[in-house]
Parts: C-alpha cells; sequence; structure tokens
C-alpha cells in the first residue's frame, strides 16, 4: 500500500503544468478576458472553442495570449479520467500601438545577419 502512494504522489509531484504564451507586438493594455475553465475533452483532443477576441478587444487588437493546463485544470481531468480536460486561457488585449523594441525606424523588424 505504501508503494503505490508513493507511486501516486511522485506522478502528482513530477508532472508539469503546460503553459505556451503568444505574443503579438502591440503593446498590452489594461483590459484581459480569462476564461479559468474553458472546457477541453478527451485529453484535450477535442480543444476549447475559439476565443473571439474582436469581442473583447475591438480594434485595440490582441497583444497577449495564455493559454495554460493549471494543477487544477490537471486534477479535473485526472477526476474525470481525461474526458473533461479544462484550460486556462487569458487574452491581454492591446493599447492599439506596436511596441517599439525590435523594429527599424521604418516598422519592418530587425534584421539577423
Amino acid at each position: 500500500m505504501r508503494r503505490k502512494i508513493a507511486i501516486v504522489a511522485s506522478a502528482v509531484l513530477l508532472s508539469g503544468c503546460y503553459h505556451a504564451t503568444v505574443r503579438t507586438g502591440i503593446n498590452a493594455g489594461p483590459e484581459r478576458y480569462h476564461q479559468s475553465m474553458a472546457p477541453g475533452w478527451v485529453y484535450g483532443l477535442v480543444s476549447p472553442s475559439t476565443v473571439d477576441a474582436e469581442e473583447h478587444c475591438g480594434d485595440r487588437g490582441v497583444a497577449i495570449v495564455e493559454t495554460q493546463h493549471s494543477f487544477v485544470n490537471m486534477l479535473v481531468g485526472g477526476l474525470t479520467f481525461g474526458i473533461f480536460t479544462p484550460m486556462t486561457i487569458t487574452v491581454t488585449c492591446g493599447d492599439g500601438t506596436p511596441e517599439e523594441q525590435g523594429e527599424d525606424s521604418d516598422g519592418s523588424p530587425p534584421k539577423h545577419p
């Protein structure tokens, strides 16, 4: 029995949280859209529905999109044997201006040698 508990505890402690961040090159504004339990199914094979960023951010654009499987998301997925696998999605709206760093004076991306 102790061995089973040790194996389960090791699996929980050694599991990592999936996290991806996409930056679009627009300065981040103060507005955010956050969905903590976006429904995914069958170990993530059926992903959550698409977030309509234009509805939330309008013409300011999207600055940052973050997706992650938090500990709570993975716990829910484990309790449902992977049938329901939620994901956390955060969309940070832009302030409508491009980032200054990394651009040449004409607005094009920097050229690498």
